[in-house]
């Protein structure tokens, strides 16, 4: 198991991808803190599956794009579970809106979300992890759209571009206190998120074409992927941003 013992925070866990990190988690040995804007019964389905795994469970809510509720989110974390190794900044909303029509808070919506969480968290658990002279390891999620122009995503896109670039600078910072950071971006994943393009008829044959392996991606494929990231296995690997999306940006 590739993380036996550790404890891993994940955030927007109660579905899609980040259920899918927690549960490849669980499935590696790791104990999982799900967050989610709030607790329901998704976040209960994948507690359940994550005991049902032999592993611990917290489901923490809270909106991670607010600073008491990501202090609120590690301290309930370290209190219950104990101190956390991983991190993985999964939450994110996405929107398609005309560019010339995009307003001010639609873009701070997303951006906060998607970018503004991702910092808060690194630096509230890195925070802790060198105030206590712990080694730890971040991952956070990006995009395909971070290499790929899709329409009505002038505020989304960015927002994913600019979680690489997060990554890199973190990464530098904190690396001699043993803290690696990485990026994952997924291409086309099975998800809630994505579920009206793998319903048409029209558009999921377009996107599909091009994917070299023809198909969309499973959560766990993404999971698989983090838990390598996060385990020793990737001891010499940090700042880099990964395309976990079946050959979508290479063709």
């Amino acid at each position: 198991m590739k993380l036996k013992g550790k404890i891993a925070v994940v955030t927007g866990a109660g579905q899609g991808i980040g259920r899918g990190i927690a549960e490849s988690f669980a499935d590696e040995g790791a104990d999982v803190v799900i967050n989610d804007l709030k607790a329901d019964g998704r976040t209960d389905e994948v507690a359940k599956s994550i005991r049902n795994k032999g592993r611990r469970a917290l489901v923490v809510a809270g909106n991670v794009a607010k600073r008491d509720d990501v202090e609120h989110l590690f301290d309930t974390a370290w209190s219950e579970l104990g101190p956390v190794d991983i991190l993985v900044n999964n939450a994110g909303i996405e929107t398609i809106v005309p560019f010339t029509e995009l307003t001010d808070q639609q873009w701070e919506d997303v951006t906060n979300t998607n970018l503004k969480s991702e910092w808060m968290c690194a630096q509230t658990f890195c925070k802790r992890l060198i105030a206590e002279g712990r080694k730890g390891s971040i991952i956070n999620i990006g995009s395909i759209q971070a290499a790929r122009v899709l329409p009505g995503r002038t505020h989304y896109a960015p927002s994913k571009l600019a979680v690489e670039a997060l990554t890199r600078n973190i990464s530098a910072e904190v690396g001699s206190h043993g803290i690696r950071v990485n990026c994952i971006h997924p291409g086309l994943i099975d998800t809630p998120m994505i579920r009206w393009v793998l319903e048409s008829p029209e558009i999921l044959p377009h996107v599909v074409a091009q994917i070299s392996l023809g198909r969309p991606g499973q959560p766990s494929e993404i999971g698989s992927v983090a838990a390598f990231l996060a385990s020793d296995e990737a001891a010499y690997v940090t700042g880099q941003a990964l395309y976990v999306d079946g050959g979508w940006v290479g063709k």
